[in-house]
């Protein structure tokens, strides 16, 4: 075996023993990690059993097309988390074939080892949420834009029709990449499939609730905004506190001035998305190379979407993976070293594991060390959206072909 081969048989070894532990603790570890997985049976059982199917009889959180990854656990029955994992393995092994090939020159054994370190450190949530589905999927996406773009856009809009994120790496590809006629193509196509499939099942009304149901939440605890009143809480203002809401089965904070922060952020996450994309748009005038360009820019709108957003799930951290990763195959042919990001990556995966399963009932009683975990997590998303924007303003010039 040649030292390329052997090189690329412990990463798999790795990797696959990653997936298993993270696995093994989703399914067996404390903190109830595979909560999620349990209400999409309940979704899924409820539409089999002849009750309304979510996203398509009924308003949702969700995108419609997340329900297909929901249902084909449904073939394991009782066993549906234990199958809903297998799926999700099975997802990730496709997205490192993808990236580091069988045979040949791989395309960067670094981005897969360091896609396992990110699984050991975030923990259970990398595979016990709809996101362990598309990240994946955007992955692969990402490395089939430069040869296969139509197949690139198709991907990333099918993963963005399960959770809306991706939406962000497609505006920056379409802002950015050289091949964004053909990855739109790929987009649209696969948005009108979706589209028609779903008024054909009677799901015309339901196709965009998912926007208005998101819309309508107040702050969660998780979110960098959320800060100043859990702060407030610990330091024995009754005013202000957390609380379960029943609608969106989630705690959120409540407070002096919650409200109008709640209904502001979505308007203050659009301005700053319009920003980076005038950045971008301003850079390229001024000559700077695509391929240099995309992998900071993608990290900074999915850094955005994470830091100036009321809600703020652990797990949201595996979007920052798909631009990790990302970066580092870019960084081989003419992209910036993501060697800080990969740090900050990892820190904040490791700091999110911490709060959510394993202390997160401390972080509920609104114990001072989990708030400062949770501040100090929180504001290492504002120092990798600093990175990003650095970053892209340094991005060298040229025309070299992406």
């Amino acid at each position: 075996m040649s030292r390329r081969g052997s090189a690329r048989t412990w990463l798999w070894c790795a990797f696959l023993a990653a997936n298993l532990w993270v696995a093994w603790l989703a399914y067996t570890g404390p903190g109830y990690p595979l909560g999620d997985v349990y209400l999409y049976r309940w979704w899924v059982e409820l539409g089999l059993e002849g009750g309304p199917w979510v996203g398509i009889d009924t308003s949702w959180v969700y995108p419609v097309l997340a329900l297909a990854p929901m249902v084909l656990p449904a073939v394991g029955g009782e066993l549906y988390p234990l199958a809903w994992l297998v799926l999700v393995g099975i997802l990730n092994v496709l997205a490192l074939l993808t990236l580091v090939g069988v045979r040949g020159r791989p395309r960067s054994l670094a981005a897969g080892w360091w896609w396992t370190a990110f699984l050991i450190a975030l923990g259970p949530i990398a595979v016990g949420r709809i996101d362990s589905v598309t990240v994946p999927l955007a992955i692969i996406g990402l490395v089939f834009l430069a040869q296969r773009p139509f197949v690139a856009g198709a991907l990333l809009a099918g993963a963005t029709w399960m959770k809306v994120w991706p939406a962000a790496l497609i505006a920056a590809v379409l802002v950015v990449a050289r091949s964004r006629w053909s990855v739109l193509l790929g987009v649209v196509t696969t948005t009108a499939f979706v589209m028609t499939a779903s008024v054909l099942l009677g799901g015309a009304a339901a196709l965009f609730s998912f926007v208005s149901t998101q819309s309508d939440r107040g702050l969660q605890i998780e979110a960098p905004a959320s800060a100043p009143w859990l702060w407030r809480a610990a330091a024995g203002d009754t005013a202000s506190g957390l609380y379960y809401d029943d609608s969106i089965l989630t705690y959120q904070v409540f407070g002096p001035g919650v409200d109008l922060l709640a209904r502001i952020m979505t308007p203050l996450l659009a301005a700053a998305a319009v920003a980076l994309v005038t950045i971008a748009v301003w850079l390229q005038g001024r000559g700077v190379r695509s391929e240099a360009l995309l992998p900071p820019f993608a990290l900074a709108l999915v850094t955005t979407l994470i830091a100036v957003n009321k809600v703020g799930s652990p797990q949201f951290v595996t979007w920052l993976a798909t631009v990790v990763v990302f970066g580092i195959v870019a960084s081989r042919s003419g992209g910036p070293s993501f060697r800080g990001p990969a740090v900050l990556t990892l820190v904040i995966a490791l700091l999110t594991q911490l709060v959510y399963p394993v202390l997160y009932g401390y972080l509920l009683s609104l114990e001072p060390v989990m708030l400062v975990i949770l501040t100090l997590r929180n504001a290492l998303y504002f120092v990798l959206l600093g990175w990003s924007v650095r970053a892209m303003l340094r991005a060298p010039r040229g025309r070299r072909r992406a």
